[in-house]
């Protein structure tokens, strides 16, 4: 039992780590251009300088709610480690990590609402560039989906433990 609690502790804070560079770095999609690799985040557009990142205003409002589901996402994880901490000194048998799961799977429904929002207005539209792909901060972002569904399923069935 404490090589699984301490496997998803590790997991966990893996998952942290990686939300906090997916939604910091500055390459969820990355296009060629003459003037070379051009990538864009959510917060700027990067070539060999980085500046704001240009949206329209029909897309600003989506901007807006992928930023704000990726920040809740890593402060709902964070929140769930610190009660993980928390619950596993503080309850009894029976009654741990249940608000920990549930916490983790609203960070989960954050950055599914977060990346599909992304998915669904910005895939392909990097200004000045024609051959464009996802970056490694939205591969990332999916991978952190998967690990929060999976890290609150397990904390959830843990709390009968």
């Amino acid at each position: 039992m404490l090589v699984l609690l301490a496997g998803i502790f590790v997991v966990h804070i893996a998952t942290v780590i990686m939300l906090f560079v997916s939604t910091i770095a500055n390459v969820w999609m990355v296009g060629t251009s003459s003037l070379g690799t051009i990538s864009t985040g959510l917060w700027l557009l990067c070539n060999n300088t980085c500046e704001q990142l240009p949206v329209s205003t029909s897309d600003e409002a989506s901007l807006k709610a992928v930023q704000a589901f990726m920040i809740l996402s890593i402060i709902f994880s964070v929140i769930a480690l610190v009660m993980f901490i928390v619950q596993l000194f503080t309850l009894e048998k029976g009654k741990r990590f249940y608000m920990t799961g549930a916490i983790m799977l609203v960070c989960w429904l954050c950055i599914l609402i977060g990346v599909s929002i992304y998915t669904a207005r910005f895939t392909g539209k990097v200004p000045l560039s024609t051959n464009s792909h996802h970056g490694y901060c939205f591969i990332l972002a999916w991978i952190c989906f998967c690990f929060s569904f999976i890290i609150s399923i397990l904390y959830l069935v843990l709390r009968k433990k």
